[in-house]
């Protein structure tokens, strides 16, 4: 079964390694905490559900599997809806206490207290998810939105951006190009780029979506009964890992938990970055069904986070997703999962089933796995072909 997929570790891991001052930079518990407020205070907020797979634990040979279930998160039907949309009202915050020359309360902008936020466009580049979060943002907090999507991003996944009021403009080339044309866009236009990953001269923004996604890493050990030994986490710029990663590590020091990514085969600009122990781009078409992750550059910030406190990447074949898909909804409890959700689980059950991968990091009969499933039927014309609908 392992032969299809590939396991290369970080050889810059450091297990025990400190949290610097220039990670701290990044994602911290003050700005935790300022998301958690602002988040929470959102109407329809509430913790998702953290499902036990114990019928999977036990085909894997370890003590627990947990699957995190983003499928309902805000109506959206993934995580994204924490980091976008936080980060649009971040941008609002920033640009109209500018404007008005005094700081506005962040309670404001989720009142839509100001009307000029309708004169303020933000854009961003996408394959689905993280558009729609940053058109519900924008549609919530009042201002104009542009989302820029690539060739292969199905209709449906378009249509449900634009249901949210954005202009969705279609681009040629993969999501690179994408990102490189709206940022060139929104230069000549005065916007304003909401983007999840970060590159030289662009770090706040992607900062601020970063530290929303943490509140579900947070929520999910919240709500464990001990912590996990072991973490699998799909990448596409490497945001919602290197959270993560970020929350594991502050939360548990020394002993955190091992930390694996899954990369989808087809867009796997990590497992070539761990190979060769630097960022390191996929140039290729990047046509992975996982359309979330179909990313070939990694974020410069999750670089800084991931570098010491992520221990191995896998890359995930295609084929491994729809049988995932379908059998977390033939289980108990039934799960929606989606294209990009299900890489995780993947990447463990490679892992547990090699014993030379099994034993490099550390899989034993008391591990306790942790998983996320990223999003549900984001769309759904596809999630019903796949599911032979």
């Amino acid at each position: 079964m392992t032969s299809s997929y590939e396991f290369v570790a970080n050889p810059l891991a450091k297990p025990d390694g400190v949290w610097t001052p220039a990670q701290d930079d990044i994602l911290s518990d003050p700005a935790f905490a300022a998301a958690y407020d602002a988040i929470s205070h959102w109407p329809g907020y509430a913790p998702t559900p953290l499902h036990a797979l114990a019928d999977v634990a036990t085909e894997f040979g370890v003590a627990t599997v947990r699957y995190k279930d983003e499928s309902a998160r805000f109506g959206l039907g993934s995580f994204k809806a924490l980091g976008g949309a936080y980060a649009v009202a971040r941008l609002l915050r920033r640009e109209l206490s500018a404007r008005l020359g005094r700081e506005i309360p962040m309670q404001e902008i989720i009142d839509r207290t100001h009307p000029d936020a309708a004169e303020i466009t933000v854009c961003c580049a996408t394959d689905g998810n993280h558009g729609r979060s940053v058109a519900w943002g924008a549609q919530r907090f009042g201002a104009r939105c542009v989302i820029f999507t690539h060739e292969t991003v199905s209709e449906g996944r378009r249509e449900a951006i634009a249901q949210y009021g954005a202009e969705v403009r279609r681009t040629q080339g993969n999501y690179d190009a994408s990102l490189r044309e709206a940022q060139e866009t929104a230069d000549v236009e005065g916007w304003f780029v909401v983007s999840d990953t970060s590159y030289p001269g662009y770090t706040d923004v992607p900062r601020d979506v970063m530290q929303g996604y943490e509140i579900m890493a947070a929520e999910a050990f919240d709500a464990l009964p001990e912590a996990p030994t072991h973490i699998f986490v799909q990448t596409g710029v490497g945001g919602m890992a290197a959270a993560v990663a970020a929350s594991a590590k502050r939360r548990y020091g020394a002993v955190r938990p091992r930390l694996v990514l899954a990369d989808p085969l087809k867009a796997d600009c990590w497992l070539k970055s761990f190979r060769a122990g630097a960022p390191v781009a996929d140039e290729g078409a990047l046509d992975t069904m996982m359309a979330g992750l179909a990313c070939g550059e990694v974020s410069l910030l999750a670089w800084e986070i991931l570098k010491d406190h992520c221990d191995a990447a896998v890359g995930v074949p295609e084929e491994a997703v729809p049988r995932w898909m379908r059998r977390l909804a033939a289980g108990t409890p039934p799960v929606v999962a989606g294209e990009s959700a299900v890489a995780g689980l993947a990447a463990a059950e490679a892992c547990c089933g090699n014993a030379n991968w099994r034993t490099a990091l550390g899989i034993s009969g008391t591990s306790r796995i942790l998983v996320f499933g990223s999003e549900g039927a984001t769309d759904e014309a596809l999630y019903r072909q796949i599911m032979g609908g």
